[in-house]
């Protein structure tokens, strides 16, 4: 049984976000090693300037450097990563598994992005679409795609 461990910067508070997550979390539990972790976002004035931002992104990255599991597989949402099917994101996983990787790592970043080092990590730039969506609601559609994904892989009607 593989381990599915997913970083997010931030917190959820509202307990619409926090009910549907809690709930794939517990289906994937079913299927997999499932963990998730939040990690603190660093504060930046309500204004930032780049540079100010720069800096949060980099103090971010040690932060998430740190909790990557050492030779899992990793894959970062971010605006500019490649846009896939359902299909297609599972086989992104399968190829993983097949390449003899047991551990898979997802990281969404802070309402700023994810430091260019930590993009250039990944195995995997993943975006869900060209629209923006609250980090939030990300986690959400994150955790259903990965459950998605694992039953698409299992062959079941979950999918259909």
């Amino acid at each position: 049984m593989e381990t599915v461990r997913v970083l997010a910067l931030g917190r959820l508070k509202e307990p619409f976000y926090l009910q549907a997550a809690a709930e794939y979390a517990k289906r994937l539990s079913g299927l997999c090693r499932f963990s998730l972790t939040e990690l603190p976002e660093y504060r930046l004035p309500d204004d930032p300037s780049p540079a100010q931002i720069a800096d949060g992104l980099r103090r971010e990255a040690q932060t998430i450097r740190d909790k990557v599991p050492k030779g899992a597989w990793f894959c970062v949402l971010t605006p500019e990563g490649k846009k896939l099917t359902s299909e297609g994101f599972a086989k992104a996983i399968d190829a993983a598994r097949i390449g003899g990787k047991s551990q898979l790592c997802f990281l969404i970043g802070s309402s700023y992005g994810i430091a260019p080092e930590i993009k250039a990590m990944a195995d995997l730039r993943l975006s869900f679409s060209d629209m923006t969506f609250p980090h939030h609601l990300a986690r959400v559609m994150l955790l259903e795609q990965i459950y998605r994904a694992e039953n698409i892989l299992a062959g079941t009607r979950y999918h259909k």
